[in-house]
Formats: structure tokens, C-alpha cells, sequence
């Protein structure tokens, strides 16, 4: 398993431009489409909304990457 570690710089990023940013979607389309099909988790939990805020503290699973998110300090 991949690990990123992932530091927001404001209060939130939604799901699908954190999967375009980190590369692991090759676009925005493609993020939304995995997040709709069901491949991606948050904190546990299979999540379909695509445009989901993830905030410092969650993380993120996707086929075989993981993504913790923290505040920047």
C-alpha cells in the first residue's frame, strides 16, 4: 500500500480534487467516476458523495493508496 501524507492549507478539500491532486484519479471525471462507483473510502466508510469535504484528521482509501490528512501547521 501507497501512503500519502497530505497537508490542507485551508479548511477542506473536496474528495474529488484530492484524488485529481494527488494523481491517483488522471482527472477530475475520473475521480467523480471512481468515488460514484464505490471505490473510495473515508475513515472506514465506502463514500459516494464525490464532492465530499475531507478535513484534517480523515483518511482516505482508494485501490491501493492510502491518504492522511493533516492541518498545516
Amino acid at each position: 500500500m501507497n501512503l500519502h501524507d497530505f497537508e490542507l492549507t485551508r479548511e477542506f478539500i473536496t474528495l474529488d480534487s484530492l484524488l485529481k491532486l494527488l494523481t491517483i484519479a488522471p482527472s477530475g471525471g475520473i475521480a467523480k467516476m471512481m468515488v460514484a462507483a464505490g471505490e473510495v473510502e473515508v475513515n472506514g466508510e465506502i463514500e459516494l458523495r464525490k464532492t465530499r469535504k475531507i478535513r484534517a484528521g480523515d483518511v482516505v482509501r482508494v485501490q491501493d493508496e492510502e491518504i492522511r490528512v493533516s492541518a498545516a501547521p
